[in-house]
């Protein structure tokens, strides 16, 4: 019955896309994040289903009056052109053929992205598309913080599956959301919303915790000292985060305590040795391959060429490096001048919100955007997660409210902060 419902949900959202593409990118945000048909749609998960709500959102596009320019910011100008050096870099990548799926899968991404902010033309669109995003991840934090609970944390929690199957990504993706939780909390008046929210925010913390991932704690660290800085109700923030930690960290194991432990010992853990040595390896092939290696260099060929110990063979571990190994110095460029340009315009978000009392929310939204961007810049740190969606999610969001907010700023002929 589930399983048939997922499938009546996608293939009735690919139909409805066709006359407003617009909820057609909310289903393929949703589905592109929480894999629903993977998880649960038996008969969805072996069907082109993503291909199919593709075209219908595409064809709803072409016909659609509800539409805008979807280069509307710096940060969306250099998404392109990261997608053009990947694409330029890529018949120069050492195994072409292993190569072209990693391509297509990063370029149907930036497509979709770049369909997103044409459909998404208001602000009650853009706040439904948060909504998915927040909703999208948050509900493994809410079942992954009761998990841990009920195990008293002596058992990993485990992402769903794609780019967040593994114990650390799942923790990131979470980590990112919960700003986003936040943001939603803060625009809430009825008390008990904001109470649901709190718990879900709490939930998504010790799930965080119950991965017992160590660039998660250190991401979850920056991102909740952000919320505290940035955001609005420094005390209770703050008088929340310290009782939550002065309960949830006792009740950690004693497994993940010496876990956490090895953060000081680096040198005598295997596995952060193994970061390091493909660390060494994306930098020396990235000096030696002015376009980097392509998609497809974690294998014992590249590391007996680059790495210091060509036996040790390991993913990147590392948004950057991923990206150096991979795409080069330039790629690697460009990479931190999206992220660069997208802080930018949340601090301008935030601008706008002190200046206009009545815009409050673009102040809050600036705010929490910089924590979730904290929180993936510390946690991607460790892991190989650049090209995942979330982070462009959040870029899009960003963007579009900043763009709605100085359309709606010029219509009232009201100054716009630099």
């Amino acid at each position: 019955m589930r399983d048939l419902l997922i499938l009546a949900i996608i293939l009735g959202g690919a139909l409805v896309a066709l006359r407003k593409p617009w909820i057609g990118v909310i289903l393929w945000t949703w589905i592109s994040l929480m894999n629903p048909h993977q998880q649960w749609g038996y008969a969805a998960a072996s069907m082109p289903i993503a291909m199919i709500l593709a075209i219908s959102i595409l064809i709803g596009l072409l016909f659609s009056r509800e539409k805008q320019n979807p280069f509307i910011s710096p940060a969306v100008w250099l998404l392109a052109v990261f997608a053009a050096w990947i694409t330029f870099t890529l018949p120069f990548s050492m195994y072409l053929q292993g190569s072209l799926p990693l391509w297509e899968r990063t370029i149907k991404t930036c497509l979709m992205l770049f369909v997103t902010l044409a459909l998404i033309d208001s602000p009650k669109k853009m706040n439904i598309y948060i909504w998915t995003l927040t909703a999208s991840i948050g509900f493994y934090g809410v079942k992954g913080g009761l998990f841990t609970l009920l195990t008293g944390g002596n058992h990993l929690v485990w992402g769903p599956g794609g780019f967040i199957g593994g114990n650390n990504e799942i923790a990131l993706a979470v980590i990112m959301v919960i700003p986003l939780m936040r943001y939603l909390q803060l625009q809430m008046t009825i008390k008990w919303q904001q109470h649901m929210m709190t718990v879900a925010m709490i939930l998504s913390a010790v799930m965080a915790l119950g991965t017992h991932s160590r660039g998660a704690l250190l991401a979850l660290i920056a991102m909740t000292f952000l919320i505290w800085i940035r955001g609005r109700q420094k005390f209770v923030f703050g008088f929340m985060a310290i009782v939550l930690a002065f309960l949830a960290l006792p009740f950690m194991p004693e497994e993940w305590w010496a876990r956490m432990g090895t953060i000081q010992t680096y040198e005598q853990d295997a596995s952060a040795m193994g970061r390091i040595n493909a660390w060494w390896m994306a930098w020396n092939l990235a000096k030696d391959r002015f376009l980097g290696g392509g998609f497809d260099i974690y294998n014992l060929t590249v590391f007996g060429l680059y790495a210091p110990d060509p036996y040790d063979v390991h993913a990147a571990h590392s948004i950057y490096f991923q990206i150096l190994g991979e795409q080069g110095f330039i790629g690697l460029a460009i990479f931190l001048l999206i992220g660069v340009t997208t802080w930018r315009t949340a601090d301008n978000l935030m601008k706008i919100g002190k200046q206009d009392p009545s815009l409050s929310w673009t102040r809050d939204l600036g705010a929490m955007a910089h924590a979730s961007m904290m929180g993936y810049a510390v946690g991607g740190a460790f892991l190989s997660l650049s090209y995942f969606d979330l982070p462009y999610n959040i870029m899009v969001a960003i963007i579009l409210a900043k763009y709605l907010v100085e359309r709606e700023l010029t219509n009232r002929k009201t100054p716009i902060p630099n």
